[in-house]
């Protein structure tokens, strides 16, 4: 694993230092104890762990701004990427939010563990979080939801001027037109679509980047049954 994060760190072209690698091995470790009595992920073992998990959530840092100081991770999970990028870049206040207190239960260990601060970890669903609502430089997502819920879940979250970053597979054109109406609706500007290979695979994935340019109507988000029945 040292190998394969420390090559695919300099492919992406970022920097790191060794107690960062330290972390994502020790990160490894607890998720993969954890992982046999509590399905987290579907991805195991050494190398699959460190290309398709740890190296895919790093990729997003080369489109993340230095000035970045707040940082969400809705949806987070077994910490995917939220915690990758907060021991990548450990000056950044991350928020983690899942909706499963046992998944947010491991995000404490994990951050306790590895002596990580400024991180905070939360249980409970996007919509119902009043106090996140423009609170963030950057709002980010990754394997959670269609992109025209992502939005309405996400935007509000993020300050006017901050950014939207949503993780998806090699094709989301289709994904990211279908959303295009929610987008403006909720203050984003027009989104862009970055793609990028995973280091040591052929697996092509996408950043689809969305600008906030103003605020997000305050009757928005709603309630997620809503959302679900009719995503705008």
């Amino acid at each position: 694993m040292d190998e394969i994060l420390r090559a695919g760190l300099a492919a992406l072209g970022l920097r790191w230092d060794d107690g960062a690698i330290d972390k994502l091995k020790e990160y490894y470790r607890l998720l993969d104890e954890k992982n046999k009595v509590m399905n987290l992920t579907a991805i195991r073992g050494e190398e699959d762990t460190a290309r398709l998990h740890f190296l895919d959530c790093a990729a997003l840092l080369a489109y993340l701004p230095a000035e970045t100081a707040t940082l969400a991770d809705i949806g987070s999970g077994a910490g995917f990427p939220g915690l990758v990028l907060k021991i990548l870049r450990p000056e950044l206040q991350v928020t983690l939010l899942d909706s499963l207190q046992k998944r947010v239960a491991f995000q404490q260990e994990t951050a306790a563990t590895l002596g990580l601060e400024g991180l905070c970890c939360r249980a409970g669903r996007a919509e119902e979080q009043a106090d996140m609502r423009g609170a963030f430089d950057a709002v980010t997502s990754r394997a959670v939801a269609r992109l025209s819920v992502l939005a309405e879940l996400c935007l509000p979250m993020v300050r006017t001027g901050g950014l939207f970053l949503a993780m998806k597979g090699p094709e989301p054109e289709s994904e990211t037109e279908e959303a295009g109406r929610a987008i403006a609706l909720l203050g984003g500007g027009p989104a862009r679509i970055e793609k990028y290979t995973v280091p040591g695979t052929d697996a092509v994935h996408s950043l689809v980047i969305v600008k906030k340019e103003r605020p997000s109507p305050r009757s928005y988000p709603r309630r997620f049954a809503a959302i679900k029945k009719s995503p705008l």
